[in-house]
């Protein structure tokens, strides 16, 4: 409960004293919107027994029907409506809310969460509403100036080249030395801004000197492949042609002697 709490109902977006570092004005902006939020839209839902003259009322969400006395929940803002207590959730994020604490806004009940969202984009770094006339927008996602950083240096990386790394941002140098894929053919890490093939859980650099035939070097994107034991051949002929050249030596084609195995 205490989690789901904390989740539908975030501290932060009613009481400044969660979120430190606010400039006045913005702190100005919290207090005003929280407690018109309060006013205009806040409400608790009462669980009651559906009454007599509600019998047969349909479900505000589900629209099946209410009849005499089966538990139902009502709430003020909306008039002489009834959900199923199963039904009486957030619109957005579908949770069933806790206490039976809504917000409601055209007809529609949220948790404050996704209220406050519906107003003030939040920042995907400190969790905090944004009141700032600037944020930036990535992925789809938005974030205050100052707390677009690296996830792992820290840098700011406002007006730099970055990485999505697991829906946070990440710099070139830290994606190259930590997440990049090594190349299964060259050996060699791909980089942020190097084109990427994969193939069976494998990755190859996308030029024609990495991503190509293992025995005749034919250019591979686009094309019909094999993938034998991590190596790539335009048709089951070259493939063959591997194998007997592999039986024949223990030499290895010169493009693949260095190249990582499938489990490294």
């Amino acid at each position: 409960r205490a989690r789901a709490l904390l989740q539908q109902l975030p501290p932060q977006d009613c009481d400044e004293r969660f979120c430190p570092g606010l400039a006045e004005e913005e702190r100005r902006q919290l207090r005003a919107f929280s407690a018109r939020r309060r006013q205009e839209a806040l409400g608790q839902g009462l669980a009651c027994p559906v009454p007599g003259p509600c019998h047969g009322c349909p479900c505000r969400k589900c629209g099946r029907r209410l009849n005499k006395g089966d538990p139902g929940i009502s709430v003020s803002r909306l008039g002489d409506q009834f959900w199923h207590p199963s039904c009486f959730s957030c619109h957005f994020c579908h949770q069933q809310l806790v206490d039976l604490i809504y917000f409601q806004q055209d007809g529609r009940i949220y948790c404050g969460r996704h209220h406050a969202e519906l107003f003030r984009p939040r920042c995907a770094s400190c969790d905090q509403l944004i009141f700032m006339e600037e944020c930036i927008e990535a992925e789809g996602r938005r974030w205050h100036l100052e707390h677009f950083c690296c996830l792992e240096c820290d840098e700011p990386l406002r007006g730099q080249r970055y990485v999505m790394r697991s829906g946070r941002p990440c710099c070139r140098g830290c994606f190259e030395s930590l997440f990049a894929e090594p190349c299964q053919a060259c050996g060699d890490p791909i980089g942020a801004d190097s084109e990427e093939v994969t193939h069976q859980g494998l990755h190859w650099h996308a030029r024609a000197s990495c991503f190509c035939c293992s025995l005749c070097r034919k250019p591979l994107r686009g094309q019909p492949l094999a993938c034998r034991r991590g190596r790539l051949f335009c048709s089951d002929t070259c493939g063959r042609g591997q194998d007997a050249s592999s039986t024949a030596s223990d030499s290895s084609d010169s493009a693949f002697a260095s190249a990582p195995s499938p489990d490294s």
